[in-house]
């Protein structure tokens, strides 16, 4: 890993909004560092994102997953508010490159981690909004946006509570914050003392499930997970949508079925899943799974890699393909 510094210029309660007044003297008040892990990123969109975000947060590191591109010298040009790029030698995955990241973090002062993708753009006082939730309740152990995706023509809540043997979707309105079953990664407020307690990523992992195992670790050590609809993040899930009798779903590659299955399946293997967790989880990725393997493109590579990642997942293999 080389490290390269550019150059400085609950219960679902109703909680009262924060304004962005306030939001931004919660930011000062705490250290934020934001860690947005990149992986052959689209520099203009990336541009994007660390000109939304950088007012937010107290320091940005950037971790590069081996990318062609030279990081470090595009933002000495091109975005020298970022305060490093920690550039890895081999891809990682985005558990282990948000280790190192959260490692940074700690290194320099950090009272909280901003995880964040490469494509995701926060709107202004995302950070406050996240950070007033989380002060606002002592038994939050991290706290996310509403994201929504700008390809989707309708925006739906992505917070959800398991109920029976279903996931609910849990609806947004302004002011309320609710307490979810689950927080992606990208947007995701973490506390260091909270990692401290719960552990950082599954670097083995390398891609997908990473976030839903580290929620579910955090809420069997008793923390909170909130769903802030107040803090507001752009934020796109999968390839482009596919339509299928009347119904939109995300499309991926069969590479990442690969990792979406055997890593559900590591998961439902864990002590701290429950059973009617795994079986409500199962349910839904066979839904997907199916949907590709049968009206999908690829659809053979899609079996394959269904078939490939059941196999690896019940024989306990992690890591990289």
């Amino acid at each position: 890993m080389t490290e390269r510094a550019p150059a400085r210029a609950t219960s679902a309660d109703n909680q009262p909004d924060i304004s962005l007044q306030k939001a931004e003297s919660l930011c000062s008040a705490s250290s934020v560092v934001a860690v947005v892990v990149t992986f052959q990123p689209e520099l203009v969109a990336l541009q994007a994102q660390i000109k939304a975000l950088r007012p937010q947060v107290a320091r940005l590191v950037i971790v590069d997953n081996a990318s062609t591109a030279d990081l470090a010298a595009w933002c000495q040009t091109s975005a020298p508010q970022v305060d490093a790029v920690l550039r890895m030698e081999q891809n990682l995955g985005i558990g282990g490159a948000q280790n190192h990241g959260i490692a940074w973090a700690r290194v320099h002062g950090a009272s909280h981690v901003l995880l964040m993708d490469q494509d995701s753009v926060p709107e202004p006082g995302m950070v406050g909004q996240l950070l007033g939730a989380l002060q606002a309740r002592p038994k939050a152990g991290a706290a996310g946006p509403l994201h929504t995706d700008p390809r989707q023509p309708i925006a739906h809540s992505p917070f959800v509570w398991l109920e029976g043997l279903r996931f609910r979707r849990l609806p947004c309105a302004p002011e309320v914050v609710h307490v979810v079953d689950h927080l992606i990664a990208s947007g995701c407020l973490i506390p260091l003392t909270v990692l401290d307690q719960v552990g950082t990523m599954r670097a083995d992992w390398f891609i997908d499930f990473v976030d839903v195992e580290w929620s579910l670790r955090a809420r069997a050590a008793g923390w909170d997970l909130l769903g802030v609809c107040s803090a507001r993040m752009a934020h796109g899930l999968g390839g482009p949508p596919i339509v299928f009798m009347g119904r939109r779903f995300l499309a991926y590659p069969p590479w990442r079925h690969y990792f979406q299955v055997r890593n559900a399946v590591l998961l439902y293997r864990q002590p701290f899943v429950p059973l009617r967790w795994a079986l409500a989880s199962a349910w839904r990725l066979l839904m997907k799974i199916g949907f590709n393997c049968v009206a999908g493109r690829s659809r053979w590579l899609h079996f394959k890699a269904t078939v490939r990642g059941l196999w690896h997942g019940a024989c306990g293999r992690a890591g990289p393909l």
